[in-house]
């Protein structure tokens, strides 16, 4: 249950709070079990980006590393 006295919050990972403040007892099983589904495809995307940022990152520290 939200917190209604607490500042909502903005910007980048409000709706990942959002979730993590829902109340589970009002779901079914069905439900609960599509939720699991479509948060582990989620994490698979975000680990997916992930990996994509790390490999720029890498790419850009050796463009610029300057070894003597």
């Amino acid at each position: 249950m939200l917190d209604e006295s607490l500042p909502r919050p903005t910007g980048r990972g409000a709706a990942l709070d959002d979730l993590r403040k829902e109340d589970l007892d009002l779901f079914g099983v069905e439900e609960l079990s599509d939720r699991i589904e479509r948060l582990e495809a989620e994490l698979v995307r975000t680990r997916e980006a992930l990996e994509k940022k790390r490999a720029r990152r890498d790419a850009a520290d050796a463009l610029f590393s300057f070894k003597s």
